[in-house]
C-alpha cells in the first residue's frame, strides 16, 4: 500500500513540474498548493485505514489465542490466578500497616483514654473491644484487597478481555441453564460477592439474572481467601515434605476455588430445572476491540463506585456483630459465658460434620463479615479451653506467626479433617450480611433472598457431613 501511495505522489509531482512551463509560474504555484493539499488528505485517509486494518488484524490474531479451545481456558485461569496473587500478596503490606495503626496503636489509645475518664469497664469493653475492634478488623482486612482487586478487574474490562471470558464460558453456562454473561458476574464475585450480585444487572433475562444472583456466593470473595490460605498452609501443607508444602497449599486453595465453580454450574442447572424453569436466552456477544485502559478513570470508578460503597455496607453490619461477640463472651449464665453454653450446645452437631462448636458459633456471629472469622475463632478457642493468649474475653485477635496460630488451633482439638471441612464450609456457607442485603435490594424479594441464603449453607452441611463420614470410615 505504501508503494502505491508513493507512486501516486511522485506522479503528481512530475505532472506539476511539466505544467510549470505551460501555464506560468503564478498559476502553477496556486494549482500546486491545491494538488499537495489533496494529496495530503488522500495520504491521511489511507494511513488511517491502514492503521485500522492493522488494529483489526492484531485483534483477530489475539482472539485466536485467548478464545481458542486449546489456550482459552488455561490463559483465563492463569490471568485470574495472577490477579488473585497480586491482590493477596499486594494486600499484605497495607493490611499490616492498617492493622498496626488501628489495632496496635489506636485500640490501646482508646482503652487508655477510657480508663483516664473512668469509663465503666463494661461500657469500654462493649464499645472499644466489641464495636471498634470489629470495625477495625473489617477495614484492615477488607479494604486493601478490594482496593487492588477492583481496579485490576476494571482494567481487564476496559482492555476488552472480560468479554472474551464470557465467550469462553458461554457454552458451559448455557449447558447449566444460565446466561453466558454470568461468567463476568462470577469473576466479579471473586473480589466481593455483593459487587458480583450488583454486576448481574448486565443480564437482561430476569430468570437467568436470579440464577446468577443466587449462585454468586460460590465465588470465593476476598473475605474468605485469607481463611483458605491460612488453613491450607497450616494443615494441608504439613502433610507433605517441607519443600512441597507451598505448592500443595496453593494447589489446595485453587482446588477449592475450582470446586466453587463446579457448584455454581451444578446449582445453576438444578435451579433451571426446578424453581427457575425456562428456556436459555440467546444473545449475540459482540467482542469489542482491544484498547488501552483508562487508568485514572478506572481507579476512580473502582475506589468510589465499588470499593468504598461495599466497605461502608460491611462496616454497617460489622459494628453490631462486634457488639454481639463481646456480649456473648462476657455475659454469664450459671457461672459460664453465653458463648461457652452455645459452643457446648453445638459441639455435637459440629463433630457430626467434622467441625466443632467454636467454628459454628464463629460463623454465626461473623455473618456480617467473613474477615472476622479467624480472629473470632482464636478468641473463642482461648475462651473455652483456658489456653493462655489473647487480650480478654470478647477481644478478637490474631497471632504474629502462622506456626503460633497452628499451635493454638491444634491445642483446641483441630485435626486435618477439621481443616479440610473448614475450607469446604468456608466455600459453602451463607453469604455475609452485606451480600444478603444486596440480594434483597436487587431482587426486591424476601423469598429469593432466603433461597440465596439457605441453599449454600444446606449444601455446606451435606458436603461436610459426607466428607466426615467417609473420612472416619477409611
Amino acid at each position: 500500500m505504501k508503494t502505491v501511495k508513493n507512486d501516486v505522489v511522485e506522479h503528481i509531482i512530475a505532472l506539476s513540474n511539466d505544467l510549470r512551463w505551460e501555464i506560468g509560474e503564478d498559476f502553477h504555484d496556486s494549482l500546486a498548493e491545491g494538488i499537495y493539499a489533496d494529496a495530503a488528505e488522500i495520504v491521511k485517509k489511507t494511513v488511517v485505514k491502514d492503521q485500522q486494518s492493522r488494529n483489526k488484524q492484531f485483534d483477530a490474531q489475539l482472539d485466536q489465542i485467548v478464545t481458542s479451545k486449546i489456550w482459552g481456558f488455561p490463559i483465563m485461569f492463569l490471568i485470574l490466578a495472577l490477579v488473585l496473587w497480586i491482590t493477596i500478596i499486594g494486600a499484605n503490606y497495607p493490611s499490616a500497616m492498617l492493622g498496626e495503626l488501628l489495632l496496635d496503636t489506636i485500640h490501646p489509645m482508646l482503652k487508655n483514654g477510657a480508663a483516664a475518664i473512668e469509663l465503666p469497664s463494661w461500657l469500654s469493653g462493649f464499645l472499644i473491644d466489641g464495636v471498634y475492634l470489629a470495625l477495625a478488623w473489617v477495614i484492615a482486612v477488607m479494604l486493601p484487597p478490594m482496593a487492588i482487586f477492583f481496579p485490576l478487574f476494571t482494567l481487564l474490562e476496559d482492555f476488552g478481555y472480560l468479554p472474551r471470558v464470557a465467550f469462553n464460558l458461554d457454552y458451559l453456562f448455557k449447558k447449566s441453564g444460565a446466561h453466558g454473561k454470568q461468567a463476568l458476574t462470577m469473576s466479579m464475585g471473586f473480589g466481593c460477592n455483593a459487587a458480583g450480585v450488583v454486576a448481574t444487572r448486565i443480564i437482561d433475562s430476569p430468570r437467568e439474572r436470579l440464577i446468577a444472583i443466587i449462585t454468586n456466593n460460590f465465588s470465593i470473595c476476598n473475605g474468605r481467601w485469607p481463611t483458605q490460605i491460612l488453613i491450607a498452609t497450616i494443615f494441608i501443607g504439613a502433610v507433605v515434605p517441607e519443600y512441597l508444602s507451598g505448592i500443595v497449599s496453593v494447589g489446595a486453595v485453587i482446588g477449592i476455588a475450582i470446586l466453587g465453580m463446579a457448584f455454581m454450574f451444578a446449582s445453576s442447572w438444578l435451579l433451571s430445572k426446578t424453581l427457575l424453569r425456562g428456556e436459555v436466552s440467546t444473545f449475540h456477544l459482540e467482542l469489542p476491540p482491544y484498547r488501552p485502559p483508562r487508568f485514572w478513570k478506572t481507579i476512580y470508578t473502582s475506589l468510589i463506585d465499588r470499593t468504598l460503597i461495599v466497605l461502608w455496607r460491611a462496616m454497617v453490619f460489622a459494628a453490631p456483630a462486634g457488639a454481639v461477640i463481646w456480649l456473648i463472651s462476657n455475659v454469664e449464665i450459671s457461672g459460664q459465658s453465653i458463648a461457652y453454653w452455645l459452643i457446648d450446645y453445638m459441639d455435637g452437631f459440629g463433630f457430626l460434620i467434622g467441625l466443632n462448636g467454636v467454628i459454628l458459633l464463629a460463623y454465626i456471629v461473623a455473618i456480617p463479615a467473613n474477615e472476622i472469622v479467624i480472629p473470632t475463632i482464636l478468641m473463642l478457642t482461648v475462651l473455652v479451653t483456658g489456653i493462655s493468649g489473647g487480650e480478654g474475653a470478647g477481644v478478637m485477635f490474631e497471632l504474629d506467626s502462622i506456626s503460633a496460630t497452628g499451635d493454638l488451633l491444634k491445642a483446641g482439638g483441630w485435626t486435618l479433617l477439621t481443616a479440610i471441612n473448614l475450607m469446604l464450609f468456608s466455600l459453602l456457607h451463607n453469604p455475609c450480611s452485606t451480600t444478603i442485603y444486596t440480594i434483597y435490594k436487587e431482587t426486591k424479594s424476601f423469598k429469593w433472598t432466603v433461597v440465596a441464603t439457605v441453599m449454600p449453607i444446606v449444601l455446606g452441611f451435606v458436603v461436610t457431613f459426607l466428607v466426615a463420614q467417609i473420612w472416619r470410615i477409611f
